[in-house]
């Protein structure tokens, strides 16, 4: 039987560990009753005996030096709205939280760079790394955003050096980042060595402590093929199960996992959501911490940028599962309490601190986002278009359709129909990272910068145009919904002469009608070949949209941000579409 997930509570000792914290409990009720202090069994006796060690963890930093706008900037906890994020800010409560416990170490759980905003995208992510070293991190484990740029350019993150094509900014050149990556499960496929060591060992006072970092082996179906060529992406459970034993051999018994992957708390309709809370959760997240040997203590999560602080426990394991939001916005405190006798956790507690931005800024983190501001503003502050709304947003409706997406898509099919032979372009849902808005009292039509466009698609993706037959074009509609994790659905935006309807309630694999599949009016023909456009992503099969792999004929366009550019240029005041493209019949 599987042990339950619920709310944090302290920890269950293991082994000897528990025998300890029992012996330690007698003692302190007989000084209670009789006013002896028992050799050996005192508290001070059993604080004398143990190590208290602090984590202070973040993950899906992404790059966001300056505070993020909209509400990707706002943490929303217990009915309360705090803006929140902003490395300046983050590093000042961390250093606070430092303060309490000499014995603090600084971790991350990966997406540290990749889908960055341009003051730190621009610059192929150097700003974000110097942020980190300046913030003092000791420990990171991968992501999947950190193979955007491929494994040559996530070893000179690691390393330093210039960029080869763009060479240096900012004349002072490029150390590298001052911690370590960890990447247990991604092994290089020639060698089969992992790409960076696979863990750590951090020394307290006598106590060892180990720590696993690693990817979801899903990674290589979300980022773009040539990021992850000539790796394999091994089990999660698999791989921290090994490297757990691997750390036991070494009298390591603290082990610590740093995970991107993770869960979302599935809170009832009414009833408010906390940083703290562990409601419902849901997700990959969930078989994997089932999963795991007893031996581990702690898993700090990530990649579904949402908060949440569990536990799980069962006779043999407890273990704590935390995850820290995204950009900054949060910092989860971790405080364990180590026995110096079996080097175990004996103790542990967690809280999810909200990066409110009410605090001074940390002067070091002042340096790095105004050497970078001052280099960035010059091409972030020119004014490319407008829009003729509020906004044009991200958000999905019920059939899986969203403005920004439909503007997208149809950039796309402008950019690829006439040189390429593009008929109808597809872009991903999770590639359109923030939305279009207007400035606090801007009136219509409100300018668009670069920086904008560029926050919104910062992947530098090339576009694709190739032919698939309408047979493989059905198909590619229906792995819309052939997604691993339950509920889970990634619905493609369309270019506004391609329709469709599909059925909720029908099965996986039949979802969508055939006849209402409609490419400028004219139902498409299963047996016809038709050119599409997408991103390069996509086109390798990302998004587990493996029928795109085998499309034929392809050439490579400009990349998607100079697509949306163009777009812009030409069109503005660009308008919020109406969502008509897509249909989910009731």
């Amino acid at each position: 039987m599987h042990p339950e997930l619920t709310q944090v509570r302290p920890r269950l000792p293991r082994g000897g560990a528990r025998l300890f914290a029992v012996l330690a409990s007698l003692a302190l009720v007989l000084t209670a009753l009789t006013g002896t202090t028992f050799a050996g069994g005192s508290a001070q006796g059993i604080a004398a005996r143990s190590v208290s060690l602090q984590l202070l963890a973040i993950n899906d930093f992404h790059g966001n030096l300056e505070p993020p706008s909209g509400s990707g900037g706002r943490i929303v906890s217990d009915g309360v709205t705090t803006d929140a994020g902003g490395v300046e800010y983050l590093a000042t409560h961390i250093r606070a939280l430092e303060a309490t416990n000499p014995n603090t170490l600084v971790v991350s759980a990966g997406d540290n760079i990749g889908a960055s905003p341009l003051i730190s995208g621009f610059f192929h992510d150097e700003p974000a790394i110097e942020a980190l070293n300046a913030l003092g991190l000791d420990v990171s484990s991968v992501g999947n955003h950190e193979f955007d740029e491929g494994a040559a350019e996530l070893m000179r993150m690691q390393n330093g050096g210039c960029h080869p094509v763009d060479g240096c900014f900012g004349g002072d050149g490029f150390a590298g980042a001052a911690f370590p990556f960890l990447s247990a499960n991604v092994v290089v496929t020639a060698t089969g060595q992992t790409l960076f060591p696979a863990y750590t060992i951090k020394k307290l006072h006598g106590v060892r402590v180990g720590f696993i970092g690693l990817t979801l082996e899903g990674t290589p179906t979300i980022v773009t093929p040539s990021g992850v060529a000539g790796l394999t992406f091994l089990d999660e459970v698999e791989t921290i199960n090994h490297y757990t034993q691997v750390l036991q051999a070494q009298h390591v018994e603290t082990i610590i996992v740093l995970l991107h992957e993770g869960g979302i708390q599935s809170v009832p309709t009414g009833q408010n959501v906390s940083v703290d809370g562990c409601v419902g959760l849901t997700g990959p997240i969930v078989n994997i911490v089932n999963g795991l040997d007893s031996a581990v203590d702690v898993v700090l999560s990530g990649h579904t940028h949402q908060f949440y602080n569990c536990a799980i426990e069962n006779e043999d394991h407890s273990l704590l599962l935390t995850s820290a939001s995204s950009f900054g916005r949060l910092v989860t405190d971790i405080d364990l309490q180590i026995d110096r006798a079996t080097k175990d956790v004996v103790s542990m507690s967690a809280d999810n601190v909200i990066v409110d931005r009410t605090v001074a800024k940390d002067a070091a983190e002042t340096a790095v986002v105004t050497k970078y501001k001052a280099l960035s503003d010059a091409i972030s502050q020119q004014v490319v278009g407008s829009i003729g709304a509020p906004e044009i947003t991200r958000t999905q409706n019920a059939a899986g359709e969203s403005a920004l997406g439909d503007v997208i898509a149809d950039a796309q099919l402008e950019a690829m129909d006439n040189e390429f032979g593009a008929q109808v372009a597809f872009m991903n849902p999770g590639g359109i990272r923030a939305d279009i808005t207007c400035g606090v009292g801007e009136s219509l039509p409100c300018s668009i910068t670069f920086g904008e466009l560029f926050t919104v698609q910062p992947f530098a993706n090339d576009m694709v145009a190739f032919d698939i037959t309408g047979a493989q074009i059905d198909t590619m509609l229906e792995q819309q919904f052939d997604n691993p994790v339950a509920g889970d659905k990634r619905i493609l935006q369309v270019s506004s002469n391609f329709s469709y309807q599909w059925d909720a309630s029908n099965p996986a694999g039949s979802k969508v009608d055939p006849s209402t599949i409609m490419l400028n009016g004219v139902v498409i023909n299963p047996a016809t070949t038709y050119r599409i456009a997408t991103n390069i992503f996509l086109a390798g099969g990302g998004d587990r949209f493996f029928v795109l792999a085998s499309g034929t004929n392809r050439v490579v366009g400009p990349i998607d941000l100079d697509a949306l550019v163009a777009y812009f240029g030409a069109h503005s005041p660009v308008a919020s579409p109406p969502l008509n493209r897509i249909v989910m019949v009731p």
